[in-house]
């Protein structure tokens, strides 16, 4: 896995990459690597945050872990790589994106127009076997993300996190205790549940209001 960053993540995780922990967790992964199809490929593991520094990030999307078919995963949360088509959960939020702010449904399912405005599309689980979901639960990810998630949530600049499903919903605790950020819930955008209050639930435009409120510039959505 590349683990140098360009950016700023580079000094804010430094010591998660030296902690016992993920030291063990590199070792399980170059062992699945070596002996499995792992999703996604190797140099895109960690995407989410060479594409959105620390200081630019203004919205967080919390996915679980990556899509585990041939060619989709890239690195950020709910995006596939161009060509790919479209997932099921994302077709619900591009619905509820034209339902909300008017976007026309996009004819590709590649997020990284959302990651360069300050969207860190972030998974909790950062790797997965091909075909098996969840196959890398409980190996480490999850610590290290919820640094991630912590040292955003310590930053004094306030920023959106969005919590789809009960897995997103449960780093609640992880936020809360820093009230100048703003959480927005719903259920999960997946078909088994999307119609039990993702629609209609209104993302964007709440995202948009509030940085709109804060003074910052509000993310364009439409792809």
């Amino acid at each position: 896995m590349k683990e140098v960053f360009t950016n700023d993540w580079q000094e804010i995780l430094a010591d998660q990459f030296e902690a016992p922990y993920y030291k063990k967790l590199r070792q399980f992964v170059a062992h699945e690597y070596a002996t499995q199809t792992i999703f996604p490929p190797k140099d895109e593991v960690m995407n989410a945050l060479y594409t959105t520094a620390y200081k630019d990030v203004l919205v967080v999307i919390l996915g679980q872990d990556p899509y585990h078919g041939v060619g989709q995963a890239h690195g950020l949360s709910f995006s596939v790589k161009p060509g790919v088509a479209t997932p099921p959960s994302l077709r619900n939020m591009y619905k509820e994106l034209a339902d909300d702010i008017g976007c026309p449904i996009p004819e590709h399912g590649t997020l990284t127009k959302w990651a360069q405005q300050g969207v860190l599309l972030l998974n909790t689980v950062l790797t997965v076997r091909q075909g098996q979901a969840h196959s890398h639960k409980n190996q480490g990810w999850e610590q290290f993300t919820d640094v991630i998630i912590e040292r955003l949530a310590s930053r004094a600049e306030p920023m959106i996190f969005v919590l789809w499903g009960k897995p997103a919903q449960q780093k609640t605790k992880i936020i809360a205790a820093h009230p100048q950020h703003r959480i927005l819930t719903a259920p999960h955008p997946s078909p088994l549940s999307a119609h039990r209050g993702f629609f209609g639930s209104k993302p964007y435009s709440q995202i948009n209001a509030q940085l709109t409120a804060w003074g910052k510039s509000p993310i364009n959505w439409c792809l």
